[in-house]
């Protein structure tokens, strides 16, 4: 844990990193809060799920193409824009009734507009620590955003089950002004500036390192969000043993981030990760029972943190600085959509077969994500004794003639 002391004392680091999951804490409230609040205002599950679907593909698009922008036009008018934008999309489904195409259309606006603190902030990280202190911090950034997926879903059920649907998107904006607010305001998000990238839209992901980081994350959220299926399903909407269950496999997550954050990324050690994760779903299908959910799945979410902090330092320490905003969008986007089909694929197999068929696409999705890595261990960077920093930008220098 020392290390983590050494980082957290040093100047900004703690700031900014609860800043930065202050602005990101509403998106792990949102995806329930309107599921509630349209399925009360429309009496159709069906049609909260097409608002929020509609909401995950804006989300799926802004990525890269937002994080981008702050490379044209600077990080901190992108996210006042975004933020703004964003509140008042937020605003309008929670206080306007109105059909279900429209609120589709809203989310969707809100999607685009989601801030790209995330790819924001890793950018930010190499400016602010020493090459040797990056891997951690890129590792207790993973794990401290299991914070968001445990507190923001236990928050946003009890306030809109016991009080109002509109009250808990409300608490959702008022984390995202206040959070976004802190953020922009801080010096760093002035101080670092993210140079215009020369290269077209897209081709960052000609990088082997962030085709691999993209495609395992997609695999790995995929894996998470079929488990949250299964999981769901086991235990029926009236029961608190799912939200512990899934509470324990985030506090795995956090436990291991913690524990491997420390280790230097070595080509293998992606897929070793991910092998973490992969053998603790193959319990789950064992036998979908609490206890046993509760011990498996805490052994799988000890791989989770530490695999997302191997992609986030591969993926900087390959890319130059003017596209990392960029490769980090990209990554978010490959994981929104592998949330959405792990959910899908999963919610078949549970028709068909119960829990275990969710928590199997879990297992399965999670066994090609140890592949993956393996199979392209040659394109991952060593980073043993190495600068996880980002490539600098260069550019011809006019000499003066003689």
């Amino acid at each position: 844990m020392s290390a983590y002391g050494n980082l957290l004392r040093t100047p900004g680091v703690g700031r900014v990193i609860a800043a930065q999951l202050t602005a990101r804490f509403p998106f792990g409230m949102l995806s329930l809060a309107y599921l509630l609040h349209v399925e009360r205002v429309a009496h159709s599950y069906g049609a909260a799920g097409l608002v929020l679907a509609a909401s995950s593909i804006g989300q799926a698009i802004a990525g890269p193409l937002t994080s981008r922008w702050m490379g044209q036009w600077g990080m901190r008018p992108v996210l006042i824009l975004t933020t703004s934008v964003c509140a008042v999309s937020m605003a309008a489904v929670a206080f306007v009734v109105m059909p279900v195409p429209l609120y589709m259309l809203v989310g969707f606006v809100g999607g685009l507009a989601v801030p790209p603190v995330q790819p924001a902030v890793r950018t930010i990280y190499p400016k602010m620590v020493t090459s040797a202190q990056l891997t951690p911090l890129f590792s207790l950034d993973a794990s401290a955003q299991e914070l968001i997926w445990v507190a923001g879903p236990v928050i946003t059920t009890f306030v809109a089950t016991q009080i109002s649907t509109v009250l808990a998107i409300v608490i959702a904006i008022v984390f995202l002004v206040v959070g976004g607010t802190w953020f922009i305001a801080s010096p760093e998000v002035g101080r670092v500036r993210i140079p215009r990238s020369k290269r077209a839209f897209g081709t960052v992901l000609r990088r082997p390192s962030v085709l691999v980081a993209t495609f395992t994350g997609f695999l790995l959220i995929g894996a998470c969000a079929a488990v949250e299926a299964g999981v769901t399903s086991a235990f029926g909407d009236g029961s608190p043993n799912a939200g512990i269950v899934l509470a324990l496999f985030a506090i795995g997550s956090l436990g291991g981030g913690l524990a491997f954050g420390h280790r230097p990324i070595a080509p293998n050690g992606l897929w070793i990760r991910m092998a973490i994760v992969f053998v603790g779903l193959v319990l789950t299908t064992v036998h979908p029972g609490f206890w046993w959910l509760c011990l498996t799945l805490l052994i799988a979410g000890g791989g989770i943190a530490p695999a997302l902090a191997v992609m986030f330092g591969s993926v900087s320490s390959t890319v130059k600085f003017s596209d990392t905003a960029e490769a980090y969008g990209w990554m978010g986007t490959g994981q929104l959509i592998g949330a959405a089909l792990g959910s899908a694929v999963a919610g078949f197999l549970i028709d068909a077969h119960g829990a275990v068929g969710g928590l199997a696409v879990g297992a399965v999705t999670a066994f090609v994500g140890v592949l993956v890595p393996l199979f392209a261990r040659r394109w991952l960077p060593d980073l043993r004794g190495r600068d996880a920093s980002p490539i600098p930008d260069t550019e011809p220098v006019d000499l003066p003639t003689t």
